[in-house]
């Protein structure tokens, strides 16, 4: 189980579907802000494109460990985004369950 940390964050991505629109994220409480994206108050992005599943969480020692990989992650190609979930997540399962 993954507890939000006095100083860290998470990075996460989240999918609409398998190999579907990605949106990449970063919070200090993976919690709150899962409960914020299933409520419909995570992002207008998520909202639009039916973005509900939480397909990849990597915890970080601080909150500008995590910023720093957002970034990192964002500017990666689709490509090494989907390569990525599917070497920690391959049958695509939503994550939130396990937090």
């Amino acid at each position: 189980m993954l507890r939000a940390m006095e100083k860290g964050g998470f990075s996460y991505i989240m999918a609409n579907r398998p190999f579907g629109v990605l949106y990449v994220g970063v919070t200090n409480d993976i919690h709150v802000r899962m409960h914020q994206h299933y409520e419909g108050r995570g992002s207008r992005f998520c909202q639009r494109y039916g973005i509900d599943r939480l397909v990849l969480v990597e915890p970080h020692g601080s909150i500008q460990e995590a910023i720093a990989r957002e970034k990192q992650l964002k500017a990666w190609r689709r490509e090494w985004k989907l390569e990525l979930i599917e070497q920690v997540n391959p049958i695509w399962d939503d994550l939130s369950g396990l937090l």
